[in-house]
C-alpha cells in the first residue's frame, strides 16, 4: 500500500500520535495522515495495535486528570498508579481492537482485491464506531475528530452520520496511500462544497426558548464537603435570583447539582429549576435530570435518568464496590433520550451521553425540538471540556437541533444547528447567563434512519467480496 519511506513502527508510532492529536485539536489535518500511516501499516497486527493504543493514549490523556484520588480515601501512594491504570487499560483496549482491524486485513490480502477490502474494512470500522458510542466507553471517533476544525465536512453526518462520516475519512485516507491523489483532491473538493450548501441550507426555525443557565463551578473535591453543603442553598437561591432578574422563565444548573434529599420548595416569585441531580428509587440512587416549579412541592420532579453510567466511576458489576465516584453505586434508567416532560420537548444527554449521537437521532425522531447536555467534567483538563464541546457540535449537526450544554466547570455553551458555537460562560468560572434556544421540527435523513444505510450496505458488500473471493 505504497512506500512511504519510513521505518513500520515509526509509522505506527507517529500514525497513532497524529491520530490521538486530532480529536478537538488538530483536526483532519492530523487525523488524515495519522489514518495514511495506518493503512501503510494495516497487515501488521503488533503495529496496528501499537497505532491504536498509542492514539487513545493521547487522545485520552485527561484520564490523569483523576489524580489525586485522596478525597475519596485512596491513599495517595496508589492515587496516580490507579489514574495511569485506567489509562493504559483503555490504550490497550484500544490496541486490541486495531489488532482484531489488522488480523482481518491481513486474511483478506490475498482473497480479496485491494478496493474490496478496503470497502469491507472501513464499513466494518464505521459499524463499530456506531457500537462503541452506545457501549459504556466514553467513545470519540473518526467523525467527530473533525470538528472543530472541519464542519463543512462534519455536516455530511446529518445524512450518514458519525459512522459514515468514519467510513468516508478511512476511504479518502486509503486512496492516497494508494497515490490516487486526483480522486482524493477531487472528492474531497466535491464532498467540501456539499456541505458548505448544507451549512447555509438550514431548516427552517418554528420557535424559541429563553433560558437561563448556572454553571456553578464546584470542584467535584469539594462539593459533598460540610462547607459546601452548607453554602450549597444560598448559592442556588442566588442562581435564581440572577435568572428571575433577566426575566428567564427557567434556570438549567448541570449533572448532579441536586443531592438525593432535597426537599427545599421553590418561593413563589422564582424562577423554575431543571437541574441534573440524584434520586432515590427503590433504594436505588439514580443520575436524573429535575425539575421544580415555583411554589410547587419540594421533592423535584424526575422527568429521565441517566442510562449510560461509567464503569468503575459510577458503576461497578454485581456491586462489588461504590466505584471510584463520590455518589458511586447508580443504577441506570430507560435507554429512551426522549423527554416529554418538559415543554417543549427535547433529546437529552448527561455527561458523555453526547458521544451517542444514534440515541439522541431516535429522541429526535420522536419528537425532540433541541437537545440539552447537562455534564460535570470537574476534576478533568480543558481538553475533555473541548471534546465534550466538539461531540455537541456533531450531535446538532447530524439531528439539525440546537444543542444547550450545561456544565458544572463547562463547558456552558449554544451549539447551534449548523454547527456554531456560542460560549456563555468561561470554563471554571462561576456565574449566571441567558440563552436562546431556536426551536426547529424538520427531520433529517440521519434522525430518521440513524445507521441503517450502513447495515444495509454490510451484506452488499460482503457479499461482492464473496464474489472477488471466489475467483
Amino acid at each position: 500500500m505504497g512506500d512511504l519511506r519510513l521505518a513500520p513502527v515509526w509509522r505506527a508510532v507517529l500514525g497513532g500520535g497524529l491520530a490521538g492529536l486530532g480529536p478537538a485539536a488538530a483536526g483532519p489535518f492530523s487525523l488524515l495522515p495519522g489514518l495514511v500511516l495506518l493503512w501503510s501499516v494495516s497487515s501488521r497486527p503488533r503495529l496496528a495495535g501499537l497505532w491504536g493504543g498509542l492514539a487513545v493514549l493521547v487522545s485520552h490523556r485527561w484520564l490523569l486528570g483523576l489524580h489525586p484520588l485522596t478525597w475519596m480515601g485512596v491513599p495517595a501512594v496508589l492515587s496516580l498508579p490507579i489514574a495511569v491504570g485506567l489509562l493504559l487499560v483503555c490504550a490497550f483496549a484500544g490496541a486490541g481492537l486495531l489488532m482484531l482491524w489488522s488480523g482481518l486485513a491481513c486474511w483478506m490480502s490475498t482473497r480479496v482485491r485491494p478496493l474490496e477490502q478496503a470497502l469491507l474494512l472501513s464499513l466494518l470500522w464505521g459499524l463499530a464506531e456506531v457500537w462503541l458510542s452506545g457501549s459504556p466507553m466514553f467513545w470519540i471517533g473518526l467523525g467527530g475528530s473533525l470538528l472543530p476544525m472541519d464542519p463543512w465536512l462534519a455536516v455530511l453526518a446529518r445524512w450518514i452520520g458519525a459512522g459514515g462520516l468514519a467510513v468516508v475519512v478511512l476511504l479518502w485516507s486509503w486512496v492516497i496511500v494508494r497515490r490516487q491523489v486526483v480522486m482524493a483532491v477531487l472528492s474531497l473538493v466535491m464532498a467540501h462544497g456539499l456541505g458548505f450548501w448544507l451549512l447555509h441550507h438550514q431548516a427552517p426555525i418554528t420557535g424559541s426558548l429563553d433560558l437561563a443557565v448556572w454553571q456553578p463551578a464546584i470542584p467535584t473535591r469539594e462539593k459533598f464537603s460540610r462547607e459546601r453543603q452548607r453554602r450549597f442553598p444560598a448559592a442556588l437561591q442566588a442562581a435564581l435570583d440572577q435568572a428571575a432578574a433577566r426575566s428567564a422563565p427557567w434556570l438549567v444548573a448541570p449533572e448532579g447539582t441536586l443531592s438525593s434529599s432535597w426537599r427545599t420548595p421553590l418561593p413563589e416569585s422564582s424562577t423554575a429549576l431543571l437541574s441534573g441531580g440524584f434520586r432515590q428509587v427503590r433504594g436505588q440512587l439514580m443520575s436524573s435530570l429535575l425539575m421544580l416549579q415555583p411554589g410547587g412541592a419540594p421533592k423535584p420532579v424526575p422527568l429521565l435518568d441517566k442510562h449510560r453510567l461509567v464503569p468503575i466511576g459510577e458503576w461497578m458489576p454485581s456491586g462489588l464496590t461504590a466505584g471510584l465516584s463520590a455518589v458511586g453505586g447508580l443504577h441506570p434508567g430507560q435507554p429512551s433520550r426522549f423527554v416529554d416532560g418538559f415543554s417543549p420537548s427535547l433529546a437529552l444527554a448527561i455527561c458523555y451521553e453526547i458521544s451517542h449521537g444514534h440515541a439522541l437521532a431516535e429522541a429526535v425522531a420522536e419528537g425532540g425540538q433541541w437537545l440539552l447536555a447537562v455534564a460535570n467534567l470537574d476534576p478533568y483538563p480543558l481538553q475533555l471540556q473541548d471534546q465534550f464541546l466538539a461531540l455537541s457540535q456533531l450531535r446538532a449537526l447530524e439531528t439539525s437541533r440546537d444543542v444547550l450544554s450545561v456544565g458544572n466547570t463547562g463547558p456552558t455553551a449554544v451549539v447551534r444547528s449548523d454547527g456554531v458555537v456560542e460560549r456563555l460562560l468561561p470554563a471554571g468560572q462561576e456565574g449566571v447567563a441567558t440563552a436562546t434556544v431556536q426551536l426547529h421540527a424538520q427531520i433529517t435523513p440521519y434522525s430518521r434512519w440513524p445507521d441503517r444505510p450502513l447495515l444495509f450496505m454490510l451484506p452488499l458488500v460482503l457479499l461482492l467480496v464473496r464474489v472477488q473471493g471466489s475467483r
